[in-house]
């Protein structure tokens, strides 16, 4: 699935000489034929190994949360596909506890919107709201900004990455969404299935089929998401209003961003709030625990039918999005 070459010259969507890939041609991003073109075009941010190596540098540094405790990677491991340390809250600087769960932060590119309310509209963006929420990072863009320009090293690597003599937050941004773009989970059993370099087990292949009658309108192949919010029936009255919190829309009220199901299995506890520990019980919750309410999406009003052996062989499926060559990828550590 993956062979790192480091390309000169940018060209921004080439057919690889290997079969069935779609490769960007600039330090090692590829994703299969078979996935969408990407939202988020590195539009004046094209991807070098500089640009790389800096983001990289950035996500792992605590030096962006005010006390110096809190990095990106705090929140969003490898080992667990770029979510939490399968925790419900993230804890920030001073031990505050977050009120929703992290999310993965693999596939990125493919978003339009972001966070589970959709609150950021633009990857480049994505990063200031851990940054400057009290619970997370706790900092300011000026204060960041002021400690980066006053560390020489960071100054040697904005002028090589960027080519500027004084760090910006934009140059900051930019070049973390460059190290997250580069977090693509595509090569899972799922994928190696796709293109005809595994085979899935009877068990798989009768949950994939099922899967695919229950489940994928909402979480849609290969994204397994198809971006949109939804209430999903956890609740009849809402302590958080989601997606309606920035459209100010009663309509909205209870829905969430549908996550991907990739890495699925590693990412738990699972929902916006962390509320279940295991896939069995999220497939409880599908069959026999959705709760009414007017903003409950149609497709769920009577729950979905699931006998236990179908909720087993779905799971059988989701097993296999792990993408071990992404756990395991050693330019993300």
């Amino acid at each position: 699935m993956r062979i790192f070459l480091f390309l000169i010259g940018f060209t921004l969507l080439a057919t690889s000489c290997r079969k069935d890939k779609v490769v960007i041609e600039e330090f090692k991003l590829e994703y299969p034929s078979y996935f969408p073109e990407p939202v988020y075009q590195f539009t004046n941010n094209e991807i070098t190994e500089d640009r790389f190596e800096l983001g990289k540098r950035l996500f792992f540094d605590p030096i962006l949360s005010s006390d110096n405790s809190i990095s990106c990677s705090s929140c969003h491991a490898q080992t667990h596909g770029f979510a939490d340390h399968n925790v419900a809250f993230s804890s920030g600087v001073g031990g505050a506890l977050g009120t929703r769960n992290s999310p993965t932060i693999a596939n990125m590119i493919w978003s339009k919107t972001f966070m589970w309310d959709g609150g950021v509209n633009h990857l480049e963006m994505f990063s200031i709201a851990p940054i400057i929420n009290p619970l997370e990072m706790n900092e300011t863009m000026a204060n960041v900004v002021n400690k980066l320009n006053n560390d020489p090293s960071y100054k040697a690597a904005f002028k090589k990455a960027y080519g500027i003599d004084e760090i910006t937050d934009q140059a900051l941004f930019r070049s973390l969404t460059i190290f997250m773009a580069m977090i693509v989970s595509a090569d899972s059993k799922y994928d190696q299935y796709r293109q005809g370099k595994k085979n899935l087990s009877s068990n798989e292949l009768e949950g994939l089929n099922l899967f695919r009658q229950k489940c994928s309108s909402c979480h849609t192949e290969p994204l397994f998401t198809n971006g949109n919010y939804i209430n999903n029936g956890l609740d009849a009255s809402f302590s958080d209003l989601g997606r309606g919190l920035i459209t100010l829309d009663e309509n909205d009220h209870g829905k969430f961003k549908v996550p991907t199901l990739r890495n699925i299995e590693l990412t738990y506890p699972y929902m916006h709030d962390g509320r279940f520990w295991s896939l069995e019980e999220v497939m409880d919750h599908y069959s026999e625990g959705i709760q009414s309410s007017t903003t409950l999406h149609p497709s769920l009003q009577n729950g979905i039918p699931l006998t236990e052996n179908e909720k087993k062989r779905i799971i059988d499926f989701l097993k296999t999005l792990t993408d071990y060559t992404l756990l395991s990828d050693p330019k993300f550590y």
